[in-house]
């Protein structure tokens, strides 16, 4: 059985067609769960109007008291994972759309590993491709250089077995990013492996919700510093666990 989960916000222009490239790759027992954060737009409309059973609609109900520095898309995702009963968990963003191949392709691929990230196009907000890969010299493959430079393991790109996510759940406390953190746990703890092949068309726009966070985006020295070693003691915890 495959779980999709994704986490929603204000996407009512896109997720239609992300919802639609997902279902038609999707079987009868498969699912797809969608954790909404409080949208003010007509996403939840949106998404109650494409009437599939394999679509399991969650309201976030998140604790308010409790946000700072926490990434909210992150917490959101967080949301949809506990509630996943699949064998095979994928990540899906609210504004990408899929390529018609990717659930075939990575399936085999998990055959073999447990945790899996691709490649994608990364396209304008009309999916017009602008590059043909996200490994444009900046991405590191190397896991241990992903602790500390720009990392492969891109949440919207990535697949993984259920012990996979067992091991990353729950959540360390203001965690920022979950795509980190997974891959983290992905390469480190189990078997894993990049594919060069593009799966998703990765839309960017002006109102993409993968990097909202809490408060302002800091990218002084020490804060990627604090950042880092916060991954890696947690990391070290979760392994020893």
């Amino acid at each position: 059985m495959i779980s999709v989960c994704m986490a929603t916000y204000n996407g009512e222009k896109y997720v239609r067609q992300q919802i639609e490239s997902i279902l038609i790759q999707l079987g009868p027992e498969d699912e797809l769960i969608i954790s909404d954060d409080a949208s003010t737009d007509r996403t939840m409309e949106v998404i109650n109007e494409i009437k599939d059973n394999r679509i399991h609609l969650l309201t976030f109900k998140r604790d308010k008291t409790d946000m700072l520095p926490v990434n909210l898309v992150t917490t959101n995702f967080e949301n949809a994972l506990k509630h996943a009963k699949g064998d095979f968990i994928y990540l899906a963003d609210q504004d990408d759309v899929w390529c018609e191949n990717k659930v075939a392709y990575m399936q085999k691929a998990l055959d073999v590993y447990d945790y899996i990230v691709s490649d994608c196009y990364i396209t304008d907000s009309n999916l017009n491709i602008k590059y043909t890969t996200r490994f444009d010299g900046t991405v590191t493959r190397n896991r241990f250089k992903a602790l500390i430079a720009p990392t492969p393991w891109q949440g919207s790109c990535a697949a993984f077995r259920r012990k996979v996510l067992e091991k990353a759940l729950p959540f360390p406390k203001d965690l920022q990013s979950h795509d980190r953190w997974i891959g983290y746990i992905g390469s480190f703890m189990f078997k894993y492996t990049i594919l060069d092949k593009p799966l998703i068309y990765y839309r960017r726009h002006d109102t993409n919700t993968s990097s909202a966070t809490s408060g302002k985006s800091n990218n002084s020295l020490f804060y990627k510093i604090k950042t880092r070693l916060f991954y890696i003691s947690h990391l070290i915890t979760r392994k020893l666990k």
